[in-house]
């Protein structure tokens, strides 16, 4: 390549990149952002950045690009978060079709034995307590499938606010697990508190039992025992070697 030819590009190449400098600066004292003059110019953001950094723009224009900046970070964070629904939308679906319905009676005995476990009596009554409609009405069905006992030979009991409609909530509580409202018991009515609640529980919280419920309470318990059964080397194990916690004195209740 001859030196003459050589000299002829390169300052065609400084012609030419002259110009679109040129051409930058024009439109960023129009207002055009950084990737708006990218449209445009065919080079890197870091080469406007360095032709561009002594341009100073009208306040307008510096208006203009910080509403604009604001509305594509906000947009930004709502698309991010429109993403992850979807992405939680299609675990959630996946999963559902892993568990086959109707459940088998060995599956079905113990969800229930489980759900049990956490939100129900520790002591000899069988009865369990809580504030979502979906699983109060899981144990109520539970109970017919699994023990053959209706709604109509349960009790309950409501734990409301004050500025709740007590018998409304009865009604549909009532409806929703098939225990009569005669066969609700005295509301607890909790005093009324200063401190913001975060979750409204529209319905109150419900307590159901089963008369005479000793036994069952004994079974299902032994249900969990068997499948605890499998663990329980390692609690016996980790429990004797730290024996000393249960030396602790119980606290006093100074009110």
């Amino acid at each position: 390549m001859s030196p003459v030819f050589l000299c002829g590009m390169i300052g065609c190449m400084k012609k030419y990149g002259d110009e679109l400098k040129s051409k930058a600066i024009r439109l960023r004292k129009k207002g055009l952002s950084y990737n708006e003059i990218k449209k445009q110019i065919p080079v890197a953001k870091s080469t406007l950045s360095l032709w561009l950094k002594g341009v100073s723009l009208k306040l307008e224009h510096r208006q203009r690009l910080y509403t604009k900046q604001i509305k594509s970070l906000s947009l930004g964070a709502q698309s991010q978060k429109a993403r992850r629904s979807r992405e939680v939308d299609k675990i959630i679906k996946s999963a559902e079709e892993e568990i086959k319905i109707p459940l088998s009676p060995t599956a079905l005995r113990l969800f229930g034995a489980a759900l049990y476990w956490a939100e129900g009596s520790k002591g000899k009554r069988f009865e369990i307590t809580n504030s979502d409609p979906y699983l109060i009405l899981f144990m109520a069905k539970w109970l017919k499938r699994v023990f053959g006992i209706d709604g109509i030979n349960l009790k309950a009991r409501l734990n409301i606010y004050p500025q709740q409609n007590e018998r409304e909530i009865k009604r549909f509580w009532s409806a929703l697990t098939g225990i009569p409202a005669a066969s609700f018991g005295k509301s607890y009515i909790k005093p009324l508190s200063k401190n913001y609640k975060k979750n409204n529980l529209y319905y109150g919280t419900i307590r159901i039992e089963v008369p005479r419920g000793t036994d069952m309470n004994y079974r299902v318990f032994g249900w969990i025992k068997a499948v605890m059964s499998e663990f329980k080397p390692k609690l016996d194990i980790t429990q004797k070697k730290w024996q000393h916690l249960l030396n602790n004195p119980r606290p006093l209740n100074l009110e």
